[in-house]
């Protein structure tokens, strides 16, 4: 058992997830200054029209305000996707609302896209790109939840017009569970309107869609194909599940969490799944980022077999700690 092992299990367990989260990214900050000697590990990856360090990515949710970024990339992660990031600031939903169930190595969130909105996100990446160098930088732009869905385009134009001038490229989150309504928008006729918008502001920035593992499989066709048809530069599969099916831990334990968003090991089976069918529909078209329960090296490797162009991981970089990256990426060369 590594050092981080024995501290997260028997230490950070103990402390609320949210509490932890955020004294373990401001240690991650304060050591960037002895990470960022290290060479950044694996092989390039081009992609979008951009040349990635190396394939692996730290996805969306744990730096939602772009306070870190070059700290995470010195960590090893080849891209680093701020956010989400909504058009308006917003507190969030009502605290405690991130949970362990390490049994399942998962977590579950229903945080509701806490953040300092797009034009404090945007005018903290115009300062850093003058500073920094760093990873490929990408923004997850959600839909504010006071703004009511027929007013989504306009909500997602806002953001995308103020951040897409700082990021590599964008990703349109309509899959999280926790800001009501918003799934909705995946159907595909509500779906459309927003993708287009946001292609007529993002000024060339390459643009994806981030979908949930919950979607039935013609409804994944149907985003894949939308996506083809109207040029986006990919899709990202997968986002949070709310399906809480063949789980380790208890019912009891289950049920004490609540409602929210389920990522880590048990969602692996699924987002593979989406992406390999994603992979047949779009062929070589477009960018796949598989993301969702991968853990060991194996897990890497099955998802870039089934077609993805890069990774991302979040909730194994919890659990397996600051070297996890490295080891991954290690792995796969």
């Amino acid at each position: 058992m590594s050092l981080y092992s024995t501290l997260f299990d028997h230490g950070l367990t103990r402390l609320d997830a949210e509490k932890a989260h955020r004294l373990g990214f401001r240690a991650v900050r304060a050591a960037r200054p002895a990470l960022a000697r290290r060479r950044a590990p694996g092989a390039p990856v081009t992609a979008m029209g951009l040349t990635f360090p190396n394939v692996l990515g730290l996805a969306a949710g744990f730096d939602k305000n772009a306070v870190g970024i070059a700290a995470l990339g010195a960590l090893g992660f080849g891209h680093v996707e701020v956010g989400t990031v909504t058009g308006e600031p917003q507190p969030g939903n009502d605290k405690p609302r991130l949970f362990r169930l390490p049994a399942d190595r998962a977590v579950v969130n229903r945080m509701g896209f806490n953040n300092d909105g797009a034009e404090v996100v945007a005018a903290r990446l115009a300062a850093r790109r003058r500073r920094d160098g760093g990873p490929v930088l990408g923004v997850n732009i959600g839909r504010t939840k006071v703004v009511p869905e027929d007013a989504a385009v306009g909500d997602y134009e806002k953001s995308a017009r103020l951040l897409a001038p700082h990021a590599d490229y964008l990703v349109i989150n309509v899959s999280s569970p926790n800001t009501p309504g918003l799934r909705n928008l995946q159907a595909v006729e509500k779906l459309e309107p927003i993708l287009r918008a946001v292609q007529d502001v993002a000024g060339g920035v390459p643009l994806l869609v981030k979908i949930a593992p919950d979607l039935p499989d013609d409804d994944v066709i149907a985003v894949a194909d939308l996506a083809t048809a109207i040029g986006l530069a990919g899709i990202v599969a997968t986002n949070t599940t709310i399906s809480r099916e063949g789980l380790a831990s208890s019912p009891a334990q289950v049920a004490a969490v609540g409602a929210g968003g389920l990522s880590g090991r048990p969602l692996a089976a699924r987002s593979l799944e989406v992406l390999r069918l994603l992979r047949s529909r779009v062929g070589d078209g477009l960018t796949l980022i598989g993301v969702g329960g991968i853990t060991t090296v194996e897990d890497a490797q099955a998802r870039i077999d089934a077609g993805a162009d890069l990774l991302q991981g979040y909730t194994a970089f919890v659990y397996e700690g600051p070297g996890w990256p490295r080891r991954i990426l290690k792995g796969l060369s």
